[in-house]
């Protein structure tokens, strides 16, 4: 590379929950800059969330809802001797991170309810269920990378 890494920007927490990783969710969620309108979204979203699964903290169901959809392992495409093989790596915390927050915002956006934060919500619960299309995302990446295990000793 030519020029040094970038320097990774410190996220503050999010004034209801105290948690930088909510932020990092709203700063995915959000479109043309409006922020305030994300945040609004999302803590509506979280109130959904705590009245359809009870006993627990809304904040909780989220983390777990995110971490079920985490991926571990993706194929990457790599070209050797004119043939292009999916080969599988595993995947450095801060873009699993990424990668599940992403997947669950853009299927929350491809379902059919009515408002933003009732998709979003209703992504969630399924995702902590360990189902929807988040969920089902996450298998596939890991079904892919499992059928193509025998190219793994192609991983530079």
């Amino acid at each position: 590379m030519r020029k040094a890494r970038a320097k990774k920007r410190v996220l503050l927490p999010d004034p209801k929950f105290n948690n930088p990783k909510v932020t990092q969710f709203v700063n995915n969620l959000m479109l043309d800059g409006k922020k305030s309108v994300a945040f609004s979204v999302f803590y509506e979203a979280m109130d959904i969330v705590s009245k359809k699964v009870e006993d627990t903290n809304c904040i909780d169901v989220w983390a777990k809802a995110l971490e079920n959809i985490t991926p571990g392992v993706e194929v990457r495409s790599r070209r050797i001797g004119g043939a292009t093989f999916q080969i599988p790596q595993p995947i450095r915390e801060e873009r699993r991170v990424s990668m599940g927050m992403k997947w669950m915002i853009s299927f929350s956006r491809k379902r059919n309810e009515k408002t933003m934060s009732q998709k979003l919500a209703n992504e969630i619960v399924a995702a902590f269920k360990e189902e929807g299309a988040a969920f089902k995302k996450k298998e596939d990446t890991h079904r892919m990378a499992e059928a193509n295990k025998a190219f793994s000793h192609f991983r530079f």
